[in-house]
């Protein structure tokens, strides 16, 4: 639900500043100094709300060859690949540590917002990836095969589900 708050603010304001400032260029020949900068801050905020709520709703594209071909041991497989995926996001998330601490240097022309305040977007984007991803684990081993024919049926010939 915030991710999609996110999602249609920062996609809204974006929208409506880029075209208030073709608005201004094509009438008055000039434009808001801001306009560019703002809507670049707000871009990976808007990427990674829409790749939580993807993770969230199961809309990434999954590779499904060898898993179809396990069984039951499949939901054990998949379970501990979503463990592996939530270290892997939180590994990533203390990388970024030491790079939010170096970009809080840097400001932008304009506005003089902070280079860190991008870098904690991306570290709370995969924070929530983590925890997604781990909350998934419950429904994948609830799930006793009845999804092998589904993804059978979307699966192509190289065994990629979308």
């Amino acid at each position: 639900m915030c991710c999609r708050g996110v999602l249609y603010l920062t996609l809204g304001t974006t929208f409506l500043i880029l075209s208030v400032n073709v608005f201004l260029r094509y009438l008055q020949g000039t434009s808001l100094s801001w306009a560019s900068e703002l809507p670049e801050l707000l871009f990976p905020w808007i990427i990674m709300s829409g790749v939580v709520l993807a993770a969230q709703h199961g809309s990434h594209i999954a590779v499904v060859l060898v898993t179809q071909k396990l069984g039951t041991s499949r939901r054990w497989v998949l379970a501990a690949g979503s463990v592996i995926v939530a270290g892997l996001y939180l590994g990533l998330c203390v990388a970024a540590w030491p790079l939010a601490e170096i970009s809080a240097d840097e400001f932008t022309p304009i506005l003089q917002v902070p280079g860190s305040v991008t870098v904690f977007c991306l570290m709370l984007g995969f924070a929530l990836l983590a925890i997604v991803s781990l909350c998934r684990i419950p429904e994948i081993l609830r799930d006793h095969g009845q999804h092998d024919s589904v993804d059978a049926d979307t699966s192509n010939t190289l065994g990629v589900a979308t």
